[in-house]
């Protein structure tokens, strides 16, 4: 065969003379052909990791879960809150240094160590706990993340109907419209479907009283919890084809409420509020604040959601360039929905003849209330609502795909064998049952104190300190030389672009960063005893706050409880404990070399070996 060859060794054979056996030697085999030795029977492998099937659907599937409800919900409000465009000045600095640099550390941790949340933290086993209060963190907010798309479902449904029923041309809100007049303060239509019909919580006096289960809103829980099992069903495989629709929809429609928005009546006034300058406010430490919370959280930093997704990408991915992609991309999203939300707010504004802020809101208030009351002031209303709302459930559903992943990823990491399919559509099916089943009391009609409150602490200082850990414990105990040249070698061809980004990098690490994530955990603290919760005019009390707070204690607690159980598992002194428990394991470093397969060379020749070849010649000279 043409480009074969064979060394014989020389010697003549006899022609009755069995076939002598082959040896590779560019590839390690077991004993020689032909001589059987028994071998025990070798144990069941567990299904291998996945990886993405292209580098767009990584992309797509980082910037859907960043991309959430908060980018539409929350960011215009803190923008206009905060000195319209001045708040733009903290808000990408505080991305520049803090946001940027723990995106990228997160990125590039699960695609350098190809493991979750809880088993990447071989780099580093005293830390083990950071990636378990990642995973509580996800939890607590995977458990009333659906309940807010369920809203969304059941809104979309509503919207099939005309006129909307929480427009004044329905029939049911005639009275309750002519009471309001032009009263600003007055319940509105859209409030008291929202509080009344949805919610039910105009029924409950507080936590202590959550009352039945709103069963109209449990059908809909159920259902989101169905798509979210039908998209996870077979991992990122299904997830990341889901992606080209649920990730990209969004901005079709932003797109055609921002161009429909200009058409409006009044919607200049409402642009012009949500970017007047008030450079006063720069002054004030609650804009920066709010700057640095609304990056941390939207960019989706701590939850071990980016650090899974990431685990599933090719060893040579270039994490820079998709860090600055994904995470300038968000932002940028976060800047143009606030058109689309304040030039319709605006319109809405000129017709109730009230000033904008006057129906400007955050959160819920703004997507469930203040929102669908403009769109059914508009032509053809029912069509902009259901675009409005499955804008909002293919937003939400692709962050719960990706805190679900985060929580996946971390528990079939520690164990292997659940990642056969049965097993792993089995426990998926598990983990959805029991997650609709604890969210069932967040539908009661005393559920929204529920989710208020776990949204809150769920999120709060907790989160921050889990992630303040992640960047001192990369920065100094695993070593921030070290971290740089793993990314070097996944970037390889490292263009001179990539390592001044790098060093950049480096200093933020090393500096800004912590200090300005030390900065907002005291900010967290201050605010959190300063200021009593609420919910409307409710003020929770003293034991439902403490209950908040456990929840935060408890993510904190991961990191020195594991930290504990490490030392104790390694012997020696106590400083020799601390030295082997800050030392990467030794599969960690395993996991650089998991694509060599691809540099192997493939030569064309084998060698023939005779028996005597395997007999020892004391006086040889070869």
């Amino acid at each position: 065969m043409p480009g074969t060859g064979h060394l014989d060794t020389p010697g003549p054979l006899a022609p009755s003379a069995p076939p002598e056996p082959t040896v590779n030697i560019f590839h390690g085999q077991g004993p020689i052909a032909g001589q059987p030795c028994p071998e025990p029977p070798a144990p069941p492998e567990s299904p291998p990791r996945e990886t993405w099937a292209g580098r767009y659907e990584f992309l797509l599937s980082c910037l859907g879960y960043c991309v959430g409800l908060g980018n539409v919900w929350r960011f215009p409000y803190l923008c206009y809150r905060n000195g319209g465009g001045v708040f733009l000045i903290p808000y990408f600095i505080m991305l520049f240094l803090t946001g940027l640099p723990l995106f990228l550390m997160e990125l590039s941790l699960g695609q350098y160590g190809a493991a979750g949340p809880i088993t990447v933290w071989k780099c580093c086993p005293i830390l083990r706990g950071v990636g378990v209060g990642m995973l509580i963190v996800s939890s607590l907010v995977s458990l009333y993340y659906n309940v807010i798309i369920a809203w969304a479902f059941y809104y979309l449904g509503s919207s099939f109907q005309s006129p909307l029923p929480w427009s004044c041309d329905a029939p049911r809100n005639a009275e309750l419209c002519q009471n309001a007049s032009g009263s600003a303060t007055h319940t509105s239509a859209s409030e008291a479907f929202w509080k009344e019909q949805v919610l039910g919580v105009t029924h409950s006096s507080g936590l202590g009283d959550p009352g039945p289960v709103q069963w109209a809103l449990a059908l809909c829980l159920l259902a989101a919890w169905v798509v979210v099992f039908l998209c996870m069903l077979k991992g990122i495989r299904s997830s990341g084809k889901v992606v080209y629709f649920t990730a990209t929809f969004p901005y079709l429609v932003i797109l055609i409420l921002i161009i429909r928005g200009a058409t409006l009546n009044g919607s200049l006034d409402g642009v012009r509020f949500y970017l007047s300058s008030d450079w006063s406010k720069l002054q004030s430490a609650q804009v920066w604040s709010d700057a640095a919370s609304q990056i941390f959280y939207s960019l989706g930093i701590g939850f071990g959601g980016l650090l899974s997704m990431a685990s599933y990408n090719k060893f040579d991915n270039n994490v820079i360039r998709d860090t600055l992609v994904i995470a300038i991309g968000n932002c940028c999203t976060s800047f143009f929905a606030g058109f689309a939300i304040f030039s319709v707010l605006g319109h809405m504004a000129l017709k109730k003849g009230v000033p904008v802020g006057s129906v400007a809101d955050s959160g819920p208030g703004l997507a469930f209330v203040a929102y669908p009351e403009a769109l059914s002031l508009l032509p053809g209303s029912p069509f902009w609502s259901i675009l409005f709302f499955l804008m909002l459930f293919t937003l939400g559903v692709d962050t719960m795909v990706g805190n679900i992943e985060g929580i996946t990823t971390a528990i079939l990491d520690e164990f292997p064998a659940l990642r056969e399919w049965r097993r792993k559509a089995l426990f998926l099916g598990t983990l959805c049952i029991s997650f609709y089943l604890l969210g069932l009391l967040l539908i009661t009609q005393g559920g929204i104190f529920w989710l208020t409150l776990i949204d809150t602490y769920s999120t709060g200082f907790g989160l921050v300190i889990i992630t303040l850990f992640m960047c001192l414990g990369i920065s100094f105990c695993y070593g921030i030389n070290q971290f740089c040249q793993d990314i070097r070698d996944m970037i390889r061809r490292c263009p001179p672009w990539c390592s001044h980004m790098l060093g950049y990098f480096k200093v933020c690490w090393v500096f800004f960063t912590p200090c300005l994530l030390l900065f907002t955990l005291i900010y967290t603290f201050l605010e959190m005893y300063g200021v009593p919760l609420r919910y409307g005019s409710y003020t929770y009390p003293a034991w439902g706050t403490s209950l908040g707070i456990c929840m935060g204690v408890l993510t904190c607690l991961q990191v020195p409880l594991w930290a504990t159980v490490g030392l104790c598992r390694k012997s020696g002194t106590l400083s020799d404990r601390i030295q082997k428990a800050t030392q990467p394991l030794n599969s960690w470093r395993a996991a650089s070399g998991r694509d060599v397969s691809a540099e192997v060379i493939n030569v064309p020749f084998t060698i023939t070996l005779t028996s005597s070849d395997f007999t020892a010649q004391p006086d040889s000279n070869t």
